[in-house]
């Protein structure tokens, strides 16, 4: 750097991410970093104020962490990755990002352009190998945004934009591409250590359809709310919570990826919403992909279905066809705040609302005392996953008695009602994109934004593999992330099985002893790739050993600050 008004623009990028409020920025580095690396030493020596880099080594890996820690924390980070080839193995997680409406920054180097006589030009054959015509193709689809740096003093202004758009209703990645030559440039400081000049648009509810939602819940006989993402925030959590129980509203987590009330609400009624479909007159479904299953679910021909959320029809998405009389477009939170306070000018009727309030919180409490029921008895060797659930939701109680928050990452892992949780950013599951192995790198980015917290990544056997394990326990160790991983292994795809079994009951393939292509025999001795990165293990056989295996990994992860990993046989069970 020659002088104090300009640094290398590898190293520029560094400083505007963290005027931007960005932490962490998760690399996956290559020969398009060399001006990336030697500008963030620069930019050190000049004193900007810049995030931690991180080093994962793999893209899928990198991108979910990214999406990992703003689930918790509500706060977008960026993600750096090598050209083509780093940007197509970060392409899953990006879609996955997508699919969940998370806002990150995600940027890749770009080869060289020039042959020749240009500072940063190519050296080496891969430059010539990794040139695409068009390399933000691979993720264009998956982002809300996107461009490539032309000039180095573009920094701080695309850098504003891309927050910007990024954090707008509703929210998603960006993407900018970053060419070796322009990098190696010189870029002026100012404006790098400001925050964004450009505010994201957050929308709100037409007041309109907000009046007609209203007056169709207050006049419904037999409502119900379907929620499929949270409730938005904490704030939004506890409104919702609020809302079903004021009006006596039914809520049913139908596969849902987050929580969006306490599981023991009297008015949350679990993951099956069919019975209740059959006789609503109005729906709400709150930020849902897919409320329900349209070859098995009918609802009455005077139903009225109100779609609420970001995007209520999901606009990006080429086929969805489900009913939206009444569309409510907005964040969630804001979405259930407006109408609650809506449904206040409405007159109600006291008496129907109790008796209604009755007989849910009747079925509430069936199904909460069934779903115990089942889990216990899944207490075998080799155990169900519900059990496992059940010893988890016992444990993370346990330790909330003593203050201490827990966060559990779902990918095909524990299912989500044995586990009863109570608190907001308590349980994320896989994105319905169903990109497999971001569960173990999402949780790993949320220890990062909470080192105190107890963070759970429970998984089957195929997803664990999918995360590119050695990459993520190597970053768990360096990072001192003491996250708790669990293996469910039943030793097969599970879910393609089930999915074979689904379409064809009474098929060939059910009656078989193997199911074709779903075999992950011979299971490997998954304690092993963790215990390489100094992890605490424990394979466990026994349902009778698990909560005693889970005491001691608790107390591992918060005394010792290391990474546990159980590897626990489980049944082959029936679809959830």
């Amino acid at each position: 750097m020659k002088d104090g008004s300009s640094i290398t623009a590898g190293g520029a990028i560094f400083g505007k991410l963290k005027a931007l409020g960005v932490d962490y920025v998760f690399a996956n580095s290559g020969t398009d970093f060399p001006p990336i690396i030697e500008g963030l030493v620069e930019a050190r020596r000049a004193g900007l104020d810049l995030p931690t880099p991180v080093t994962v080594p793999h893209e899928h890996a990198a991108v979910s962490m990214a999406h990992g820690y703003w689930q918790v924390t509500g706060r977008p980070q960026a993600v750096l990755l090598h050209t083509n080839v780093g940007l197509s193995n970060g392409a899953t997680a990006a879609i996955n990002a997508w699919c969940d409406q998370v806002p990150m920054i995600l940027m890749s180097g770009r080869t060289p352009v020039t042959e020749h006589s240009r500072f940063g030009a190519r050296t080496v054959p891969i430059g010539w190998g990794q040139e695409m015509f068009d390399q933000e193709a691979l993720i264009r689809e998956t982002t809300k945004w996107n461009y490539e740096l032309r000039f180095p003093d573009q920094i701080s202004e695309l850098m504003d934009r891309a927050w910007a758009i990024a954090n707008s209703t509703p929210k998603g990645p960006v993407y900018l591409s970053l060419p070796r030559e322009v990098l190696c440039e010189p870029c002026p400081r100012a404006g790098l250590e400001a925050p964004s000049r450009i505010s994201p648009v957050v929308s709100a509810p037409d007041r309109a359809a907000l009046v007609r939602a209203a007056e169709a819940l207050a006049r419904a006989e037999n409502p119900l709310i379907i929620a499929q993402r949270g409730a938005g925030s904490e704030a939004g959590f506890a409104a919702l919570a609020n809302l079903c129980e004021a009006h006596a509203f039914p809520l049913s987590h139908y596969w849902s990826n987050q929580l969006a009330m306490p599981l023991s609400h009297p008015m949350q009624i679990g993951a099956d919403p069919g019975p209740w479909l059959a006789e609503a007159d109005v729906v709400l479904v709150l930020d849902a992909l897919a409320p329900w299953f349209p070859d098995k679910v009918r609802l009455r021909e005077d139903a009225t279905v109100i779609m609420a959320g970001p995007d209520p029809l999901f606009s990006r998405t080429p086929v969805r066809n489900f009913p939206a009389a009444i569309t409510l477009a907005g964040p969630v939170d804001r979405v259930i705040e407006d109408l609650a306070r809506a449904l206040e000018a409405e007159p109600t009727d006291a008496e129907g609302t109790a008796a209604r309030r009755a007989r849910i919180t009747g079925a509430s409490s069936k199904a909460r005392a069934q779903a115990v029921s089942v889990a216990e008895a899944g207490a075998a060797s080799p155990m169900s996953k519900e059990w496992v659930s059940l010893c988890l939701g016992r444990a993370i109680k346990a330790q909330a008695r003593q203050g201490r928050r827990a966060t559990v990452f779902h990918e095909l892992g524990c299912p989500l009602m044995p586990l009863d949780l109570e608190q907001p950013d308590s349980y994320f599951q896989e994105p319905h994109s169903g990109g497999l192995g971001w569960g173990l790198p999402a949780a790993i980015g949320a220890q990062l934004a909470h080192p105190d917290r107890l963070i759970f990544a429970t998984m089957g056997d195929g997803s664990y593999m999918f995360a590119n394990p050695t990459a993520c326990h190597l970053v768990a160790e360096a990072q001192a992330a003491p996250v708790i991983v669990l293996v469910l292994n039943n030793e097969e795809w599970g879910a393609v099985r089930h999915s074979v079994e689904g379409l064809y009951p009474a098929g060939a393939a059910r009656a078989a002893n193997e199911v074709p292509l779903t075999s992950l025999r011979p299971s490997p001795d998954f304690t092993r790739t963790a215990e390489a990165s100094r992890a605490w293990t424990a394979t466990v056989t026994s349902g009778a050993d698990l909560p005693s295996t889970l005491e001691r990994a608790i107390q591992v992860a918060t005394t010792e600050r290391r990474q546990v990993l159980l590897n626990i046989a489980i049944a082959r069970t029936a679809p959830h």
